[in-house]
């Protein structure tokens, strides 16, 4: 059964969402992240994504308080990203309280960085994200381009013992007309052992429905929750979350 992360976006401490990455675009949906976090685990979800789009457009961790604030109030197991780019950056998130850290566009720009995160850390608390535009990888907050193909690009990670990768089709995100399916798919063809995050384009129930068919590992979404366009009473009944499966390291 399909995993279900709800997504909290931070700018300025509060909770926003973007439009294709535009920050131009961002709608603020609450000012108090950490509550909404709380919120969230008690509707059932086990799971959150945090993003720090302060950080992503900054080059280095900013919305530390607010990560820390969320994983002390609540049981969630947060993946955290967002500006990531040093070895302090990555301790400070750990110390924070994540439970697992999303590294992306260091790992365009620096894979031996990376791949020594990797092996320090193991496979179970570094998430690959892979933001995509066209077929390439997009970098720093998506406002870079570059020339670094999705499928080669997961590859080289996945031999290297990379287990977790969030995919964001970027052309989706924000949008709420439906998820890039065949390119999950595709994705999860060619790495069978993937434990591939879904993200982008989710407007409601019935596209979550079409991503556990296709037996896609797991689902990150937040503008659909915001905006009222999931029901989460039936969304958790009909994929239950177990706390056991999802337990804090």
């Amino acid at each position: 059964m399909i995993t279900l992360i709800p997504a909290i976006d931070i700018i300025e401490g509060r909770c926003v969402r973007l439009t294709k990455g535009d920050y131009a675009t961002q709608k603020i949906y609450a000012d108090d992240p950490a509550e909404m976090a709380c919120k969230l685990e008690a509707a059932g979800f086990r799971r959150l994504h945090v993003v720090d789009l302060d950080g992503a457009r900054s080059k280095h961790v900013v919305n530390i308080d607010v990560l820390r604030r969320i994983t002390h109030e609540t049981n969630l197991v947060v993946d955290f990203g967002g500006g990531v780019k040093t070895d302090q950056d990555l301790q400070l998130a750990f110390d924070a309280g994540a439970a697992m850290v999303t590294v992306g566009s260091i790992a365009v720009t620096q894979p031996q960085t990376v791949l020594g995160w990797l092996q320090e850390f193991g496979a179970d608390r570094l998430v690959l994200g892979a933001d995509v535009r066209d077929g390439f990888i997009s970098i720093n907050g998506w406002k870079e381009e570059s020339k670094q193909a999705l499928l080669p690009f997961l590859q080289d990670y996945m031999e290297a013992g990379m287990k977790h990768v969030l995919c964001t089709e970027i052309s989706k995100d924000g949008m709420l007309q439906g998820p890039a399916t065949p390119l999950y798919q595709q994705i999860m063809e060619a790495f069978p052992e993937c434990q591939l995050i879904a993200s982008g384009g989710v407007s409601g129930i019935e596209d979550i429905r079409q991503l556990n068919d296709a037996c896609i590992p797991a689902v990150v979404f937040g503008k659909a929750i915001y905006e009222g366009r999931i029901n989460l009473q039936q969304l958790l009944k009909e994929f239950p979350q177990l706390p056991k499966q999802n337990a804090k390291p």
